[in-house]
């Protein structure tokens, strides 16, 4: 098939061409006079099993044939004559053996890392002795880099890099995937050496970015009938370009590097790589531009010298859009509109983006179309149901059962699908409810069958839920294969549910999934040693995270979601490449915690750039195809975007031609962008809707209410809008489901703890002492404050005011003391038939016979001009006290009312009862009363608030923020 010649034998496909078509192209054409079992001897070696595939549908679709043997460059070793080679160490075995070790050496040098980033440092170190495997790095070349200016770094790293010594040099039958991988190579090399086959071997695809590929590679273009076929080969770079890239740390990133570097060890030229075909690129002149815009930087000079000499600028950029939206939304819904348009046309086209936000934006706007995209990248695992499900369960085992856990797995699909589902939502329902309004935030046996018995829930679901759910927190380490079992056997039994019968948490593709990777965790369980519960959850999530699974709903069957190594084996008459900037397009570097870029040079490991690099590549290829757009966002995040290097390169470039039209090329570009952005901002175009007035709503007389309580006179004067919504529409907040140590809360506690303490004093006037404040305080925290952070918190700050606050009550007992604690009171207001209710913390008789009301607040207590314009709550109390409102005790003389604050500071602020005697507030008070009992009063909402920002349960109701307090209210006569 091949001549034969002393020169290794290599070929190549321009950028822009369909690589597997022209493959299969070039072995027909090759093949055409010769007979027809010529092409069955063929040895085709891919390097991807998807590059197989769709070389297999070539070859389906006719003329018929006989096919060439197609394996994949990892089968190498699947052969007869090769499988003495043992099989690879599985690669969870290898994560679970490093992760076990690291976490020793961490508990013996805690300050090496944090504990938290075991897995990080376990798959990070397990992807540097992959490399150094697939490379042929041996561990005494890292040991022996020259790390004088980076001692401090460099100990801690070789603490780490020490255990890859064990793994690497664990003997032949013991060997990891790459290892293997090089072994089979070396050994099928030794071979050809000896007996080379006579049969044309052809390698396709790869770039050699590898070191055992590169091997690989090396050894087929030598052999007599074998053959390269490199993907994307830049036909137009001038030979002294090539010769520039030979030095790694200055070209890695550039798109043709690794080509110049298989050049090197082939030791042939540029102008030596034959054309396997002679169908031309889908447009050369834009392979030319292309060319020109990525030379490397140090001689991006070639654009003065080399420019002026580019043609056809027009023919280039002719089927080139560029689109350079404000906003990634935007971004998205011109590449959906444009991707309607090809499904409506019949045109296959294809986004191609590393961008997974990207990805999930447009398929969630062709949505609005019922266009499904058949996307090669589909879903992580961890966020599809069976996957978000065992993260759940796995929650259970290592924290303390929360009201919301309890919710989130209770509302999963998977949870009780076994049978009965509507009646298990039925009481998921009523349980939120019920936790919502009585607690508690850590909910356990005992109260959830208080619930059961409150809401008579049926017997045998009320069993599962605490059976299933109650006392799964684990504190302890256990051995990795307990707690595979005991995940295993708790997911299975919430997915039942109560009636017993199997749930469908294994069905579909996402379960079976998720069920291969517990039991590869149940085969592999004995090398992960014990663990926490935290540290079984973070080892679930990570290993759900690798694996992704794609829905089995029909896609479309011309619109298509790309990654960039899917693009490498696909063919579009469209495509769009999006994302285009710095950080997505291409990727920033990962961060490497072991070597810096000399040493990995030194060493002979791959660069950082090297992804880059390949990236480069990628786009090189996408964008010499038929048509193509290229997408950006200006801003994301509220932040300024910078364009891709590369984009940024050939708008330069084009920028900088003015003598062959190259702005105007440019500005076309553009504009045409620029149209389908107009027309996708026709989608988010909505129709004006007038902002709500402020309401000020009148309901009828009747409906008005006839009670509040004391402390709602505020909310009447400040919020009436708030007493309507409650009172008349009948509304109530719907209490948080995540319930939190809150101001609430500790104003409940605080109550009580003053309420129990000055009882006890009363009682036994030895008890008035610190020690006994701040034993009685601890006690009831304890009891009321599930949360130990909360508690120690609270305590400190009754510590701090102790000494004030018996201070000050010390100096109360002297002139009385208490004779009620929570007192009701209660006021009809006459002739308006309107009654005020309330609750007196605390009344206390001083020494003159007199009332003394006391209000504890938690909060800052309100001044006396506050209190004498809005927060009326002591002085309508007194008021109510003179008039014998208060149950159990005559009427009496108010001398005293005061608030006082246990905030973070003591502190006393007394009611001007002087300024604002009883008679007067109680007469302000039936006119306030009054005015809200005549028909033509509104509530207005938000009348007098404190501040702009005080927020009131009801201002959603109120549509407050499509009005402000400069508006005017519009009233509205109900009936």
């Amino acid at each position: 098939m091949f001549e034969t010649s002393a020169a290794p034998c290599v070929f190549a496909v321009p950028p822009g061409a369909d690589f597997p078509k022209a493959l299969v192209d070039g072995l027909r054409q090759r093949a055409s006079d010769q007979p027809p079992e010529a092409l069955a001897r063929v040895q085709l070696v891919v390097n991807t099993r998807r590059m197989a595939r769709r070389v297999r549908d070539l070859f389906d679709q006719g003329p018929a044939c006989l096919l060439p043997r197609l394996s994949l460059v990892t089968d190498l070793g699947e052969s007869v004559d090769l499988a003495q080679i043992p099989p690879a160490i599985p690669a969870l075995r290898r994560r679970l053996e490093l992760t076990q070790l690291i976490a020793k050496l961490l508990e013996q040098q805690p300050d090496l890392a944090a504990r938290s980033s075991l897995f990080d440092l376990s798959d990070s170190l397990a992807a540097l002795i992959d490399e150094m495997q697939g490379e042929g790095v041996s561990p005494d070349a890292i040991r022996q880099l020259d790390v004088s200016d980076m001692s401090g770094h460099w100990a801690r790293a070789q603490a780490f890099i020490g255990i890859a010594d064990h793994f690497i040099d664990s003997g032949p039958d013991a060997l990891d995937a790459q290892a293997r991988q090089r072994r089979v190579v070396e050994n099928l090399i030794d071979r050809w050496q000896v007996s080379p086959p006579q049969h044309p071997v052809i390698l396709a695809g790869s770039t050699g970015s590898r070191g055992t590929t590169l091997m690989l590679m090396e050894a087929v273009a030598r052999l007599p009938q074998g053959a390269l076929i490199l993907p994307g080969y830049d036909f137009d770079q001038p030979d002294h370009v090539w010769q520039g890239l030979d030095e790694a740390l200055a070209s890695e990133d550039h798109p043709q590097y690794r080509f110049r570097k298989l050049m090197t060890r082939l030791e042939i030229q540029p102008r030596q790589i034959e054309r396997w075909t002679n169908n031309p690129a889908p447009s050369p002149a834009r392979n030319r531009l292309i060319s020109l815009a990525l030379r490397p930087a140090p001689i991006t000079d070639a654009w003065m010298s080399e420019g002026p000499q580019l043609t056809d600028l027009d023919g280039a950029t002719k089927d080139l859009t560029l689109v350079e939206a404000q906003s990634p939304r935007a971004e998205a819904l011109a590449i959906a509109l444009r991707l309607r348009e090809a499904a409506e046309s019949g045109q296959t086209a294809a986004l191609i983006t590393p961008d997974r936000m990207l990805t999930r934006q447009v398929s969630a706007a062709l949505d609005r179309w019922n266009i499904l995209p058949d996307d090669s990248a589909g879903l992580p695992l961890q966020l599809s149901p069976p996957g978000r499900f065992l993260r759940h369960v796995a929650g259970l085992f290592a924290r303390r059962l929360e009201g919301e856990a309890l919710l989130t797995l209770l509302k999963h699909p998977l949870c009780h699908d076994g049978g009965d589902r509507g009646a298990h939502l039925l009481h998921t329902r009523d349980l939120e409810l019920d936790l919502r309004r009585h607690g508690p935030p850590f909910p356990d046996s005992a109260s959830l069958a208080a619930f059961a018995i409150r809401k008579e829930v049926p017997e045998q679901w009320m069993q599962w839920l605490v059976a299933q759910f109650c006392d799964q927190q684990v504190t302890g380490e256990l051995p990795l294969s307990e707690w595979v079992t005991r995940l295993r056997n708790l997911a299975e039994a919430i997915s039942a549910g109560s009636e017993g019968d199997a749930g469908t948490l294994w069905d579909k593709n996402a379960g079976q999934k998720a069920l291969s990777i517990l039991t590869a965790l149940e085969d592999e369980a004995e090398h992960g040693g014990p663990m926490t519960a935290h540290d079984f959850a973070d080892l679930l999530g990570a290993l759900l995270a690798g694996e992704e699974v794609r829905d089995r709903d029909a896609p479309h069957p011309h619109i298509m979601i790309w990654g960039t190594l899917e693009a490498r084996v696909q063919g579009a008459d469209l495509l769009i490449l999006g994302g285009l900037n710095e950080g997505s397009w291409p990727e920033a570097a990962a961060p490497d915690p072991w070597l810096n870029r000399q040493m990995r040079d030194k060493a002979g490991l791959l660069l950082p750039e090297r992804r880059i690099g390949l990236s480069a590549h990628d786009f090189q290829q996408a964008v010499g195809a038929p048509e193509v757009w290229l997408t950006r966002a200006t801003r994301s995040d509220d932040a300024e975007t910078v364009p891709s290097r590369w984009l940024n390169r050939m708008t330069n470039l084009l920028q900088g031609l003015p003598g062959q039209g190259g702005p105007e090329t440019l500005a076309s570009m553009r504009a045409r962008g620029q149209q389908w952005l107009r027309w996708s901002e026709q989608l988010e175009v909505a129709p004006k809707i007038e902002p709500a007035a402020r309401p000020s709503p009148r309901p009828p007389v009747a409906a008005r209410p006839r009670r509040l309580s004391v402390t709602e006179i505020k909310r009447l004067i400040r919020d009436p809008y708030a007493i309507y919504a409650k009172h008349v529409l009948r509304l109530r907040p719907l209490d948080p489901m995540v319930q939190a140590p809150d101001a609430l809360l500790r104003g409940i506690v605080i109550h009580e703890i003053l309420e129990h303490f000055v009882k006890d004093s009363v009682l036994d006037s030895a008890l008035l002492t610190r020690e006994n404040f701040l034993k009685r305080a601890e006690t009831l925290l304890d009891q009321h404050v599930a949360w130990p952070t909360a508690r120690k918190l609270w305590l400190a700050r009754l510590e701090r005011i102790a000494d004030d606050f018996l201070t000050a009550e010390t100096a109360r007992r002297g002139d009385g003391g208490p004779v009620a604690f929570e007192a009701a009171m209660k006021l009809v207001l006459s002739p308006l038939d309107f009654t005020i209710a309330g609750r007196a913390d605390r009344i206390d008789h001083n020494s003159r016979g007199a009332l003394r009301i006391v209000d504890y607040k938690t909060g800052t207590p309100p001044t006396e001009s506050q209190q004498a314009k809005f927060d009326k709550q002591l002085l309508i109390e007194a008021a109510m006290a003179e008039q014998g409102a208060i149950e159990g005790i005559d009427p009496l003389p108010v001398a005293e009312a005061v608030f006082i604050g246990m905030g973070g500071t003591y502190k006393e602020v007394a009611a001007p009862l002087a300024k604002e005697p009883p008679d007067k507030v109680l007469t302000e008070l039936k006119e306030l009363v009054s005015a809200y009992l005549e028909p033509d009063q509104g509530f207005t909402a938000r009348r007098m608030l404190h501040k702009d920002t005080d927020v009131g349960d009801y201002d959603h109701l109120a549509r407050f923020g499509e009005w402000d307090r400069t508006d005017k209210t519009t009233p509205e006569v109900l009936k």
